[in-house]
């Protein structure tokens, strides 16, 4: 029997031949173009936000929103680039006050935009390695939702959450684990240096909370009952839709490469 791999692959396939070279050309430049590039993503992530939750006063949410990630765009290519979380709590916060009615909507969806923007920003840096990092980055996320994809319509089987997203499969999430995991040890092998053991774990690590993060995404659209955040990529949704995942993972790779190294977060990252 053939395998039905969904009638949207073709745009889906599309879509990111446009959108691949288009991040890693910006990972490889670095610097202002790199960190303009995502917070762009973010303000547009802010947007399907306010438009999915509905929120009031959804101009002055926007404007507020915009400048904390413009700021914290700015503070992730400093020297201090830990300071970049501080512009979206400061943004959060002023967001609560612009609408008090759907404060916890509103202050989550900055969060949510700033996790996507900022952390990668701040793990490309200005050094080599930063660009070896962000790949690490993506190619956990990438072949774990590419995997997880095929994997999960070629094999089937009990559904991981259906009353979440019905299409998502255990085979699928197994299948994109192993592959995120082998994508991540292969990019992190190529300076040398890496202990991959180590590496191999936090890959792993990644890989499952980037899946949990595109359930949660899902979770989130089913509560507001719509299928995709927004129709800005087509056969993908909205940016939301893409970088849920992306978002979860960098934000809990820049925690830990944080805490291991404030100064050079690449190498807190992958050299263990």
């Amino acid at each position: 029997m053939p395998v039905n791999f969904g009638a949207d692959l073709k745009h889906r396939t599309l879509s990111a031949l446009v959108l691949v070279p288009v991040v890693l050309l910006a990972a490889y430049l670095g610097g202002i173009p790199f960190a303009i590039l995502w917070v762009l993503a973010g303000g547009a992530i802010l947007y399907e936000w306010a438009t999915l939750a509905r929120l009031d006063n959804r101009s002055l949410y926007l404007g507020i929103g915009g400048l904390a990630l413009m700021c914290g765009g700015v503070l992730a290519v400093s020297d201090a680039p830990a300071y970049a979380f501080s512009a979206v709590a400061f943004g959060a916060a002023a967001s609560a006050l612009a609408v008090p009615r759907q404060s916890a909507w509103a202050m989550t969806g900055l969060v949510v935009a700033g996790s996507a923007a900022l952390p990668v920003v701040i793990l490309r840096g200005e050094t080599p390695l930063g660009l070896i990092a962000v790949l690490f980055l993506c190619a956990v996320v990438w072949a774990t939702d590419i995997f997880a994809y095929f994997t999960g319509r070629a094999l089937g089987g009990p559904k991981l959450w259906p009353r979440v997203s019905p299409n998502k499969t255990w085979s699928g999430a197994i299948g994109g684990t192993l592959a995120g995991m082998a994508a991540g040890v292969l990019v992190a092998a190529i300076p040398g240096g890496a202990a991959l053991l180590p590496v191999a774990g936090l890959a792993l690590g990644l890989s499952i909370i980037s899946q949990a993060g595109d359930l949660a995404e899902s979770a989130l659209k089913r509560l507001f009952g719509v299928k995709d955040a927004s129709r800005l990529i087509p056969g993908h949704g909205g940016l939301l839709d893409r970088l849920d995942g992306f978002a979860a993972a960098s934000l809990a790779a820049v925690v830990v490469a944080l805490l291991r190294s404030a100064s050079d977060p690449a190498a807190g990252l992958l050299l263990w």
